[in-house]
């Protein structure tokens, strides 16, 4: 019996060294990409690709998780996540401008906010971009065109969503799964479709009195 309980001590002691070690490594791998509060966990699908040399252009707040793919352009961008987030497995997150995203905000799985073009609209200016990007790597000069995303607290966004670029998604609002968002969104509506349209308002529930 003691043996037993000893080997499964060992087997559990060897399991928690290895979660930690695999945290190391993956906060030493991004430490040279992003700011990320200590407390915010990088779960193993997560991708953070930093195509400037400033790492305050990635900045992650505290008891987020990020299990999707954040990037900021190398002729730009910017991104900011509050506290208490969630990024979903393949959900992307591109900048070449800004996109901040504030706290308590949870979004799905296959969901994209892009705030740029992503390539020259012209065709020969893109097939250019798209010699020198497997040629020399990403340009710092392209035209991508931004426009900041502002998506604010407690918003949700449901999986294969669409954020494109200029839009400002108001506090507490919910965008349900598969909506197309290219407009801006008020606060506390719930919106669904493609193109988004608001399909009612939410009034959230407080207990004012609970500290009293």
């Amino acid at each position: 019996m003691f043996g037993y309980l000893k080997s499964s001590f060992k087997k559990t002691a060897f399991w928690i060294y290895n979660i930690g070690r695999v945290e190391y490594e993956r906060r030493l791998f991004c430490s040279v990409k992003a700011l990320i509060h200590n407390s915010t966990r990088l779960i193993s699908g997560f991708q953070i690709d930093n195509h400037q040399s400033d790492i305050n252009k990635i900045r992650i707040g505290k008891m987020t998780l990020i299990n999707g793919h954040l990037a900021v352009f190398k002729c730009g961008g910017e991104i900011s996540i509050g506290d208490y987030g969630y990024v979903g497995k393949d959900t992307r997150i591109w900048s070449a401008g800004k996109i901040f995203i504030g706290n308590r905000v949870l979004i799905s799985h296959n969901v994209n906010i892009i705030d740029n073009n992503t390539h020259p609209l012209d065709p020969f200016e893109r097939h250019l971009d798209y010699i020198h990007i497997i040629t020399k790597g990403f340009s710092d000069s392209v035209l991508l065109n931004p426009r900041e995303i502002i998506i604010e607290d407690d918003v949700w966004i449901g999986f294969n969503s669409v954020i494109l670029k200029g839009v400002k998604i108001g506090k507490g609002a919910i965008v349900g799964a598969g909506t197309f968002v290219t407009k801006d969104i008020p606060p506390y509506a719930v919106v669904v479709g493609n193109p988004s349209k608001i399909i009612k308002y939410i009034t959230p529930e407080r207990n004012d009195k609970k500290d009293s």
